[in-house]
């Protein structure tokens, strides 16, 4: 990104030697903050304007999350409210003429999936205590299927580990390839090409804002259900 914007005091703080992508994270947290205290200082037993959009969006998130996680849905629904909104905001960050979306970089996208690996397990353990090891061993378990139980849990090591990989390379794949397309056309043709790019845009930054909030909402079901 040659040219950055002033606004925000983007290009002071890169100017500092910040990255572009730690700079554009404020950015968003700020704008996340702002709306925040924007809908407390006038909320409304009706609501109405920002109010009415920010309860649909969290109504939105709850059903996600008492329908996936069950009994223990509204409990994890902070984090899965926090991941959806910060996520959406870094996406269509990117969709703005001169901005960058942070997540269009893996070192956010890996900063996103690594506290959602530990949450996992942390409270698959917190949950189950030393059962939550029933979880990568199969539903067999005697003398006779040890084999097979030891083959089941390095699969289920190896999945494991692959998820916060998968979490962060689709969600920065995805962000990275919408940001190219979009530079590449708007440079052959600014003002015809780039519109429908842009509601494409939209649209791939809402989608993988859902499917990491709903992978991350699947890996939290599976960590505290019950093991059969």
């Amino acid at each position: 990104m040659k040219e950055v914007p002033i606004i925000f005091g983007i290009s002071n703080l890169i100017a500092l030697g910040i990255p572009p992508y730690v700079a554009f994270s404020w950015v968003a947290t700020a704008i996340i903050l702002a709306t925040a205290f924007i809908v407390r200082s006038s909320m409304k037993i009706v609501p109405t304007g920002t109010q009415n959009v920010v309860e649909v969006i969290c109504e939105f998130l709850l059903n996600i999350a008492e329908t996936s996680i069950g009994h223990m849905g509204r409990y994890f629904f902070p984090l899965i409210a926090t991941l959806f909104t910060y996520i959406l905001v870094c996406n269509f960050i990117g969709l703005i003429p001169g901005f960058e979306a942070p997540t269009a970089n893996l070192n956010t996208t890996a900063a996103l999936a690594l506290p959602v690996f530990l949450a996992t397990h942390f409270y698959g353990i917190k949950v189950h205590k030393f059962s939550y090891l029933k979880h990568f061993v199969g539903p067999i378990r005697s003398i006779v299927a040890l084999p097979l139980m030891i083959l089941m849990f390095c699969i289920e090591i190896i999945g494991h580990i692959a998820r916060p990989l998968t979490l962060s390379v689709r969600l920065f794949g995805n962000m990275m390839a919408k940001h190219m397309l979009i530079l590449i056309l708007a440079s052959l043709a600014p003002w015809i090409v780039p519109i429908p790019i842009l509601t494409l845009g939209v649209l791939v930054s809402v989608v993988q804002a859902l499917v990491f909030t709903l992978l991350t909402s699947l890996y939290l079901a599976g960590a505290v259900e019950e093991a059969h």
